[in-house]
């Protein structure tokens, strides 16, 4: 039962976020628009359910090849206890198999910066003028990354002073859009995120 209670819940997320962009934008972007671009999304345990299952859907309805990566190949838990499955260790990909990396929030993150590959991964695909995608607690990730320095971003506001300290603007906005670098605030902030997203894909 209480796997159908997540379901059913992520499925009223994506229903009342997949409207508000329609409502704001008074159409859907074509399926298909990222047709050939990888994008990796990061899990661990304790991850935000909506923030990453939104963008993962999202990416793939628009046509883009997403993987699923953490600091091992195994299955992780969300914060609800969703399973979620990590087809590969952020050791064993490279920055050259994506051309954008999403940093779900929740508790994941503090875990995610502990591992040295998983901030490689994120560094490298930043410095080869990928996008990084962080939103919540995620940005915590590009922290540890060594990127925000100089950059304009926003975060849930817990992390603020973390941000400030590391040497970012910090913007309280819907999401905030510097090169290539997008972070956001919270999962109501998913459908100012994902457009973004894809639009810094070309999508």
């Amino acid at each position: 039962m209480k796997g159908f209670t997540v379901i059913g819940g992520l499925i009223v997320y994506s229903l009342i976020f997949t409207s508000m962009v329609v409502a704001q934008t008074g159409k859907t972007r074509s399926a298909g628009s990222l047709k050939g671009k990888r994008v990796a999304i990061l899990a661990e345990d304790l991850y935000e359910d909506p923030e990453l299952w939104y963008p993962y859907y999202r990416l793939l309805e628009a046509g883009a090849q997403v993987r699923v990566i953490g600091p091992k190949a195994k299955v992780y838990e969300s914060k609800h206890g969703y399973p979620v499955e990590a087809e590969a260790a952020a050791g064993d990909v490279s920055a050259s198999d994506f051309d954008a990396i999403v940093v779900p929030g929740g508790f994941a993150p503090d875990r995610l910066r502990r591992y040295p590959a998983v901030l490689e991964l994120v560094r490298g695909i930043y410095e080869k003028g990928g996008v990084v995608a962080a939103i919540c607690h995620g940005p915590w990730v590009p922290i540890s990354a060594g990127i925000v320095k100089g950059k304009r971003a926003t975060c849930f506001k817990a992390i603020k002073d973390d941000l400030v300290n590391a040497g970012a603007t910090f913007l309280d906005r819907a999401v905030v859009v510097d090169d290539n670098l997008i972070t956001s605030r919270t999962p109501a902030d998913l459908p100012a995120f994902m457009p973004a997203i894809i639009s810094a894909l070309g999508g």
